[in-house]
């Protein structure tokens, strides 16, 4: 088995000596699945954004807006229908191979492999991923994330709980500089999903990595994101910090603005006129580029 080699992250001097580029660049993505009466269905509508490095930005939007669609192109299991995708410098369409060494990704709704325990599910993906030191890694996250007590179970039999973290595990074998988020937190216990979001802050805090967090947890999204980009219908119809859409909307919470986006009949949302900034743009046409966190 060839294993891939993951490209050492750039030095201090590296980056001084020239801005960094956007960890995520996406420019006119769209994505349009065919349907048997030759109508084709457009599910992401020309969105362009750009995330900046070291942050966590929000990708939120209702059931059908769009956002695992982009996800699943942003990681290349999807080619777009038009537009590119830059990810931490690289174009996707022509090196991706080169890119996803740095990268993971985490959904409990995918599931591994049933009768493999956790441990083996673990040391399948860190070769693959080609670390050096598998079964210490495995270890060191088991401990982290606790997963001890059912390190040695089949994935099959664990908990919805349980599954989630493990494919946290998973996602933070080779310990990515840019990590994808699919409801992180979904079914765990409000004691356990806050110790998930503590050790994401740390795991940003000690490796200046980005994260790009779709979820429908408010209160987690207020917590741990910097910027956010609102989807619906496709479209990416708003975006800016919490604090500025909070204001933005004159709402108290961020579960008010994205019920007022989510119902908005034209889907632009009802914020006020635009203010300035990068992150503080109201409403936006398809295919503005603005960055989505300061």
């Amino acid at each position: 088995m060839t294993h891939a080699t993951i490209t050492p992250r750039p030095s201090p001097s590296d980056s001084a000596s020239a801005p960094p580029t956007p960890a995520i660049r996406v420019d006119g993505l769209t994505k349009r699945f065919p349907t048997p009466d030759g109508t084709p269905v457009t599910a992401v509508d020309a969105i362009a954004f750009t995330v900046p490095r070291g942050g966590v930005t929000g990708l939120l939007g209702g059931n059908g807006a769009g956002k695992t669609t982009t996800i699943s192109m942003l990681l290349g299991l999807l080619l777009p229908t038009a537009g590119t995708v830059e990810i931490l410098g690289v174009d996707m369409a022509r090196h991706r191979h080169a890119v996803l060494p740095r990268m993971n990704f985490s959904s409990p709704y995918v599931e591994l492999p049933h009768r493999l325990t956790v441990r083996e599910n673990l040391t399948v993906y860190g070769h693959l991923y080609g670390l050096t030191c598998v079964k210490k890694r495995v270890q060191d996250l088991a401990e982290h994330l606790d997963l001890t007590r059912f390190l040695d179970r089949p994935s099959g039999g664990l908990s919805a709980g349980q599954k989630t973290r493990v494919a946290l595990a998973k996602a933070l074998l080779n310990d990515p500089e840019l990590l994808l988020l699919d409801e992180p937190t979904a079914s765990l216990d409000p004691d356990t999903a806050d110790w998930i979001r503590t050790y994401l802050e740390r795991y940003r805090a000690r490796t200046g990595a980005t994260i790009l967090l779709a979820s429908h947890n408010m209160l987690e999204v207020e917590r741990l994101c910097d910027g956010v980009l609102m989807m619906r219908q496709g479209r990416i119809v708003d975006r800016g910090a919490p604090s500025a859409l909070l204001a933005r909307y004159g709402r108290a919470t961020l579960e008010e603005v994205f019920l007022d986006i989510a119902r908005a009949p034209d889907g632009l949302g009802t914020g006020s006129a635009r203010l300035a900034g990068p992150l503080s743009t109201g409403p936006l046409s398809t295919g503005e580029t603005v960055d989505a966190a300061e």
